[in-house]
């Protein structure tokens, strides 16, 4: 069982890379989120935006700049786990939940994560 619960998150990221070779769209769907990665990583540094338990970002803060930039980017996201969960007869909230994981292990000291529980701690 140990062994399968790490199998999980290695098929889901391979799942994701196939998509992104396989598919003209989902290239599309990459460049975006490359092209956000800059101001993403500058939100996180500076507290306003954290990532939650469900594989989105959140902010954290009254104050949300960027908020068109985030939602494009959930939006985005929530498109690559509907298409990971079709390859994998899973549901794209499976999908996000064991992304969420994968982000939390390897966000910066200080970022905002989401537990499992739902409690919001930094990194």
């Amino acid at each position: 069982m140990r062994k399968i619960k790490h199998l999980i998150p290695i098929l889901l990221t391979l799942s994701f890379v196939m998509f992104c070779v396989q598919s003209g769209f989902a290239q599309g769907i990459k460049d975006r989120m490359l092209s956000r990665l800059p101001v993403i990583n500058e939100l996180k540094a500076q507290g306003l935006v954290g990532e939650n338990n469900q594989g989105f970002l959140e902010f954290r803060s009254g104050k949300k700049p960027s908020a068109d930039l985030i939602n494009a980017e959930n939006s985005d996201r929530q498109e690559v786990y509907k298409a990971i969960a079709v390859r994998q007869n899973a549901t794209p909230a499976l999908v996000g939940q064991t992304r969420a994981a994968q982000i939390a292990e390897k966000e910066a000291p200080g970022t905002w994560i989401q537990s499992p529980d739902g409690a919001w701690k930094k990194k």
